[in-house]
């Protein structure tokens, strides 16, 4: 593997893991990874794009701000972007951020405001003549959510401007935050009365700007703190400070720590100064910010990507503290990824009582050797995650125990296994784990899966947390009173506007204990709707006629996806490693759900681009017990499979004993020994029964027939042996002639699509391509049979022309599917 393939693979898998953090961060206020940890896999991947630049991207992270804006609240799309600022970590940083700016401005003095980086969210409020129109989170940077009506419950923000002279159109930047005394006020009576306990202040001023009901924001105790500027049509002071200090007078509130100070000395000291006041200020911070003072400089300045020149923000470090471990448990993630986390002896650090911190992955438990019992060395990096950073080895005790990761899933008992050459390890339980089952129905229900129209992410999430779907198999046991119960719900604001909605169509008997069951609801809790469909009393309706499109064509669609092809069905059950292409090869080749459940796993390595970690992703998924439960219901609630046929011929010619030794993975078997095993032996069972010294004497190496003996002496390698003659054979009986299976016009031929084309989707050019035989591949190679090149093709034209592949367009497709039965 050369340098840039290495590269390559590194920057995709650091995209990958900042692009799910920041969506979790922004999307749902939850914080998968530290902030000090995302702050370095940010670095990492800049410096890897610097040193690459032909592997940039511009939907990379590194050009990104933000995450996108919720659905469910209305867009605005912010007249100045809201971006993000750059982070320093070190003292040298700061003076390497100061000279850049002297070597462009050549200033004789540099003066900058320096202020608190608050710990909360950054919102945008628009005024217009002076009056508060409009309020937004920063969302992606460039598109936000309208979160008006909450920003109006926070007392602190002016909804008309003091005094006089303020600019026709003023945005005003700055940081909802949750003070930290009013925090713990507020979960003290929460805990007290039996309410929802937030989680930290960041959390909490996040959740709480996000709630769809402003009087559950009102309840929250936030405030805000006013730090910059987005659109404005008129004059304002001329440096940062001025300007902060006219929003002050208009009204806006503005920390009193901000100072004005010079050079890089004068940043450091101010930082010294902040970061000795930290733990007395009565709000969180993560560090502090340096801005330019003066705006001219920073027009100068300018911008690069996600970023201001003029701007940075010099983080604090990590706090550390020591404790014991306690215990190791393994948590399941909604994907599957099986995460151990270390309990703890109670610690403070920065300020919050730690008991779980997390330790990643079995590699880095392996790396740091944390064993229950050891003394180790917590950070709370990013003031919310707490990871255990090392083991003080002098201190443990003795007979501690290395760690293993545990074989089985403790939430379904499913097998846990790792992902071929990551350090990832996943419960294989994906269809009958309960941690994972949002993320399962949710892919089991898409369009290229079931494709169950209208049950979006938060209908999903609701029935689950009611107890109603509790599989996949569940969702054909839904009716239209249930959607119609849960369409009100998530309509409704409050648990008291459910009741109000639902009163005028139940029963008045027994209604009465079911309406007051849902109005002590806690509106704050933001999992009341589910509570509210798990209600214990039935819904007795007086009249079914309540109008609701959604839940007629939701009922609509899940019977039609009852009836659905094998390659549909095999995609949906969200198999590891499966999925659209290798979901139609598996259907192609062996066309029997019954026969792939029973399959063992080194069957489908014989599936041209199924190797031999997909093959035992699809065994392991069919080994657990729970999986097979769910396509047992499912097939028990009607769903069937209209395209069943035998296997395929060409599994005639390329499924042999020879192929078969090698794809059961014996050590020291390779394809040439298999090859002689085969026509030596000629069945899996005088193999199975054979001695190393029979082996020697049909010319094998001593080696080779040594290894093969101790493969076949542990009992799973000669079940799966036994079990793979077997299907084999029965395979071979069911598979027809090769001259009794018709082959299409483009068999053997691989064609490459790119650009748009106007008289048929993508999707569905490519499905017609395949049922002519043809594979549809993503890039251009030589072995290319032809591109078909729509409107406005780019970079794959580019390279069949150059590699003097054969380009059809749009016309020449449409004749040629015509002429071959597959017309659009």
């Amino acid at each position: 593997m050369n340098a840039t393939t290495s590269a390559s693979q590194r920057i995709a898998e650091l995209r990958q893991q900042l692009a799910e953090a920041s969506s979790a961060y922004h999307e749902r206020d939850e914080l998968l990874i530290p902030d000090a940890e995302y702050d370095r896999l940010m670095r990492e991947l800049e410096a890897l794009e610097a040193a690459h630049p032909e592997l940039d991207d511009a939907d990379s992270p590194s050009h990104q701000v933000g995450g996108k804006a919720s659905s469910r609240f209305a867009e605005v799309v912010h007249a100045v972007p809201m971006l993000s600022l750059g982070n320093a970590f070190s003292d040298e940083e700061v003076h390497d951020f100061v000279r850049r700016i002297d070597e462009r401005l050549h200033r004789k003095q540099l003066l900058f405001s320096a202020e608190p980086k608050l710990d909360g969210l950054a919102i945008n409020l628009r005024y217009e003549n002076g009056v508060f129109v409009q309020g937004a989170t920063r969302g992606d940077g460039a598109t936000g959510e309208d979160v008006s009506a909450n920003l109006r419950q926070i007392k602190v923000i002016p909804q008309r401007l003091l005094g006089e002279g303020w600019p026709e159109v003023l945005e005003v930047r700055g940081e909802v935050y949750m003070p930290r005394a009013d925090f713990e006020r507020y979960n003290e009576q929460a805990r007290l009365h039996g309410g929802k306990v937030l989680a930290n202040p960041r959390n909490g001023a996040a959740g709480s700007l996000r709630q769809l009901d402003p009087k559950v924001s009102a309840q929250r105790p936030l405030s805000f703190y006013a730090y910059g500027l987005g659109e404005v049509d008129g004059e304002l002071p001329p440096t940062h400070s001025g300007t902060l200090a006219q929003l002050a007078q208009w009204g806006f509130p503005v920390s009193d720590l901000c100072q004005v100070v010079e050079g890089a000395e004068g940043l450091l000291a101010y930082y010294r100064d902040i970061g000795q006041r930290r733990d007395g200020l009565p709000f969180d911070i993560d560090g502090v910010v340096y801005k330019l003072d003066d705006r001219e400089g920073q027009q100068a300045m300018g911008f690069v990507a996600r970023a201001p020149r003029w701007a940075i923000a010099h983080k604090f470090p990590a706090q550390e503290q020591t404790t014991t471990v306690e215990a190791i448990e393994i948590q399941i993630g909604r994907t599957g990824a099986a995460t151990p986390v270390a309990r703890l002896k109670p610690v403070h650090v920065a300020g919050v009582v730690v008991t779980n911190a997390t330790l990643h992955n079995a590699d880095q438990i392996a790396r740091l050797d944390v064993r229950v019992g050891d003394t180790v060395i917590v950070r709370r990096a990013g003031d919310v995650i707490p990871e255990v950073v090392s083991v003080i080895a002098d201190r443990r005790p003795e007979g501690a125990v290395p760690w293993q990761m545990p074989r089985s899933c403790p939430v379904c008992g499913a097998e846990i296994v790792r992902e071929e050459g990551a350090a990832a390890w996943r419960c294989s339980g994906e269809l009958s784990c309960p941690a994972q089952r949002k993320e399962a129905i949710a892919h089991f229900a898409s369009r290229k899966a079931m494709d169950i129209d209208g049950l979006g992410d938060k209908y999903i999430e609701t029935l689950v947390d009611a107890g109603i779907v509790r599989g996949v198999a569940d969702l054909y046991l839904l009716d239209r009173d249930q959607l119609l119960v849960l369409k009100l719900a998530l309509d409704a604001d409050s648990p008291e506007a459910l009741a109000s909605q639902l009163t005028p169509h139940l029963q008045p008997e027994g209604s009465g204990d079911t309406l007051n069951a849902i109005i002590k609801l806690d509106p704050a809790d933001a999992g009341w709707r589910a509570q509210a469909l798990a209600v214990p009393a039935q819904f007795e309706w007086n009249t079914r006629k309540i109008a609701s499109k959604w839940a007629d064509n939701l009922v609509a669609a899940i019977a039609n996806s009852r009836n659905t092809k094998l390659e549909r069905l095999l995609f949906a059950l969200g198999i590891e490693h499966v999925g659209e292409s290798t979901a139609k090869a598996l259907s192609a080749w062996f066309g029997d759900l019954e026969l792939i459940r029973r399959l063992p796993w080194p069957l489908f390595k014989r599936v041209p681009d199924i190797g031999g970690e997909v093959a035992r992703s699809i065994g392991h998924f069919m080994d657990q017990p729970g999986n097979q439960q769910a396509i047992d219901d499912l097939l028990a609630r009607g769903v069937q499979i209209n395209d069943r046929h035998p296997p395929s011929a060409k599994l005639r010619a390329d499924l042999t004993l020879a192929t078969l030794l090698q794809d059961l993975e014996i050590p020291k078997v390779t394809p040439v020994r298999a090859k002689q095993l085969a026509e030596a032996f000629k069945t899996v069972d005088a193999i199975r029964d054979e001695s190393a010294h029979n082996f020697v004497t049909a010319g094998l190496p001593a080696e080779t027939a040594n290894a093969l003996v101790a493969w076949l002496d542990r009992d799973a390698n000669a079940a799966l042996f036994s079990a793979a003659g077997a299907a084999m054979q029965e395979l071979l009986l069911k598979a027809p002639e090769a001259a009794a299976q018709a082959t299409g016009p483009l068999e053997g031929k691989t064609v490459v699509l790119t650009g748009t084309l106007a008289q048929m989707s993508r999707d569905d050019a490519k499905a017609r391509l395949e049922a002519l035989g043809a594979k549809v591949a993503g890039s251009v190679s030589k072995k290319t049979s032809f591109v078909v090149a729509g409107s406005e093709a780019g970079s794959k034209l580019d390279k069949a022309n150059e590699l003097g592949v054969d380009v059809w367009d749009e016309a020449c497709l449409l004749t040629f599917l015509a002429d071959n039965g597959q017309s659009a």
